[in-house]
């Protein structure tokens, strides 16, 4: 059975590595990176936490011993269902079974301007353009004597109070309080603004309400400006336009209000459900295919506990690789007609605001936690999940490090994307 998977995130990655030497399978492992990335910790990449390396890990020296796992470095042109078969930028590829894991990319909910001034946070290099841009509005700010000017390179303003909305809010805010002063000492930060902006009526909305609550009183300890209720209408590189009428100047604006999936071209208008995600029955299989299946952010699946779709997080794409390896083993032995169909069990939901303060909720026993402990949780789960040895081993250094400090070492700039930066202001 000749396999193509498109994308190797969470689901991508987990479907290569369960069918990984199995007898019979043969597959091609397609991404435009040559690398997997864990994007809960791009926020500690954005504000110098962690260096890119750390969250990176190698595509090829995961399957350095497989028998049956190729990787190819490309992208998907268009995919040609009824040959069976797909164009990318390194040729044409035909499959038994095409899985499509292509994840979510930001939603500007169709705004040019946004989209052209406003920093995403959905890549490695999209984090890294978010510390440079960081770094350099400060030292522009050491040499700026127009006040105005200076407020907004002193101002950040960060869109949508989900989970990295929160996590990067908090982040700046420890940089403002225990960092930036001693870099910068001729600038004062009390001048210095942090903005997190939520179009509904509380941060974490799809947490409980003690993690709501919780979340922004922490916010709102660490200095942050809360705006609940709040939505953006539209934004120049200097000016944040509200839909009240009000404005924020601000140099940076880091998007994370909304996500929309990845769909390549070949899919049918009738299979693309809303948010950009393409309907799928509850094996994963594309609604109208034979052969064709979609995990992660990117598949729609109705089913009676989430009738509107499973949520859009890394255990939810982790889990139906699982399902579907173990289906994909089945039809691979003649048993087509017994397939396991997914449903997603919630084993919890977690954030983390700064130092010694988290929120986490546990839904069956119905358990919140709030503070040190559930920081320690975060931490300890994020570790786990990481991939590789000596990543684990260098995050866990990093933050000790900072913990016991509250400073780390990776306010670097190399200048590295300076001239597509310079578009952004």
């Amino acid at each position: 059975m000749k396999i193509i998977i498109v994308g190797a995130g969470f689901a991508g990655l987990k479907l290569a590595r369960a069918l990984n030497n199995k007898k019979g399978i043969s597959i091609i492992l397609l991404d435009k990176n040559n690398f997997h990335q864990f994007q809960p910790l791009f926020y500690q990449v954005a504000t110098a936490g962690l260096d890119a390396s750390n969250i990176s890990f190698p595509l090829r020296k995961v399957f350095q011993k497989s028998k049956n796992v190729e990787v190819r470095l490309g992208e998907v042109k268009d995919i040609i269902a009824e040959k069976n078969e797909i164009n990318t930028s390194i040729g044409t590829f035909s499959y038994d079974l095409l899985v499509l894991a292509t994840g979510a990319n930001t939603n500007f909910f169709g705004n040019a301007q946004l989209e052209k001034w406003a920093f995403p946070m959905k890549t490695t290099i999209e984090a890294l353009d978010i510390k440079y841009k960081l770094l350099q509005n400060l030292e522009n700010a050491i040499a700026e004597t127009n006040a105005e000017t200076l407020q907004a390179l002193l101002s950040v303003v960060v869109v949508g109070g989900g989970a990295t909305g929160v996590e990067v809010s908090g982040a700046l805010a420890e940089m403002k309080r225990h960092i930036f002063p001693k870099d910068y000492p001729t600038i004062d930060f009390s001048n210095m603004k942090i903005y997190l902006l939520e179009g509904g009526n509380k941060t974490l909305a799809s947490m409980s309400e003690k993690s709501s609550e919780e979340s922004q009183q922490y916010l709102e300890k660490l200095g942050v400006i809360v705006k609940t209720n709040t939505v953006v209408a539209d934004y120049d590189g200097q000016t944040v336009q509200l839909k009240d009428g009000t404005t924020i100047a601000s140099k940076t604006v880091i998007w994370a209000a909304g996500i929309k999936g990845n769909i390549p071209k070949g899919i049918e208008e009738e299979n693309i459900a809303r948010g950009k995600r393409i309907k799928v029955d509850t094996t994963n299989k594309m609604i109208g295919s034979n052969n064709i299946y979609v995990m992660g952010d990117l598949a729609y699946m109705q089913t009676k506990k989430y009738p509107n779709g499973h949520p859009q997080v890394a255990n939810v794409a982790i889990n139906q690789a699982t399902n579907l390896a173990l289906n994909i083993e089945r039809i691979l032995n003649g048993n087509k007609h017994f397939l396991n169909e997914f449903e997603y069990n919630d084993k919890g939901s977690m954030a983390t605001v700064g130092r010694n303060l988290a929120v986490v909720d546990i839904p069956s026993p119905k358990i919140h936690l709030g503070g040190f402990f559930a920081w320690l949780i975060w931490m300890g789960l994020h570790l786990v999940l990481i991939l590789g040895v000596k990543n684990r081993v260098q995050i866990f250094i990093n933050w000790i490090y900072k913990y016991f400090t509250r400073d780390q070492s990776l306010r670097l700039l190399f200048n590295w994307n300076k001239k597509a930066l310079e578009v952004k202001g």
